[in-house]
């Protein structure tokens, strides 16, 4: 899955040999990150943990025929301008019980110590990912100006789409724009269970915040089908986006007042996700 940016007539891109600053966020627990990597090695060795940790009730029948795939997906990734993607599972069953409790994610572990995920009761997935895109935000006003600036000819560039429904956020980190799309498709019978057209639902949440450091913009993307789960995704994406940074977290220098240190692989997060 591959985001969106902006319209370049409206927002010229920035020389693209230019390296994005410094951004960080959390995950919830249930996120899956693919083995994005510079070097094939590098994305072999990150697919096989990947496997692994993904189909984490499977074994070498499983995990060695899949590896590949999601190595090669990475490598599609690579010149995306894609810097974080990941998989979201997270259990359905007992949701009448469970519902807004704070549970562990894992049912357990295995002999080698990686936890074993139950997602034999039905799941909601989701695909996210966070890429930086090139925009021109340079000029002598103050840097919160221009990022308002930026904001405001996305905001302009989204709504002018009737199907969007484009909003302006002020979040922690500064000023973004959130676009929220739904669409329907229709199976064909050869790919459904009841061999019958089926009509799918599916939404994206794409947030775009301009960095106040650099001429980029942060655009996190969170596409689902399990919309019987819009709600709690719409939650989760919040609760991702309140711990955005651009504060560096190793130097924890940065003109953002959000020092808290995150990673984007850093599983912690201000909401508990059930898995």
């Amino acid at each position: 899955m591959t985001t969106s940016s902006p319209s370049p007539g409206v927002l010229p891109p920035a020389p693209t040999s230019v390296e994005p600053p410094p951004l960080s966020f959390n995950v919830p627990e249930g996120f899956f990150a693919l083995p994005l990597a510079p070097t094939p090695q590098e994305r072999t060795e990150r697919a096989h943990s990947f496997v692994r940790e993904l189909y984490s009730r499977g074994d070498e029948k499983i995990w060695e025929p899949a590896a590949p795939y999601y190595a090669a997906i990475a490598e599609l990734m690579a010149g995306t301008g894609v810097s974080y993607a990941a998989m979201g599972l997270f259990s359905t069953a007992g949701d009448e019980d469970a519902k807004g409790d704070d549970v562990a994610a894992d049912t357990g572990e295995g002999d080698d110590g990686v936890p074993r995920h139950d997602l034999s009761g039905g799941a909601a997935q989701c695909a996210f990912t966070v890429a930086a895109v090139p925009t021109d935000q340079t000029g002598a006003q103050p840097t919160g100006t221009r990022t308002d600036i930026v904001a405001q000819g996305i905001l302009a560039v989204l709504a002018s789409d009737p199907h969007n429904d484009a909003r302006w956020l002020d979040l922690p980190c500064g000023p973004a724009v959130s676009c929220i799309t739904l669409r329907e498709y229709k199976l064909n019978p050869e790919v459904t269970a009841s061999g019958e057209v089926t009509d799918l639902l599916t939404g994206q949440i794409q947030v775009h915040v301009p960095f106040p450091t650099g001429p980029f913009t942060a655009v996190f993307t969170l596409h689902t089908a399990s919309m019987d789960y819009w709600a709690e995704f719409c939650d989760l994406m919040a609760a991702v986006l309140r711990t955005v940074s651009f504060t560096d977290p190793l130097t924890n220098t940065g003109s953002d007042a959000n020092t808290e240190d995150t990673t984007p692989n850093d599983p912690a997060s201000p909401q508990r996700t059930n898995q």
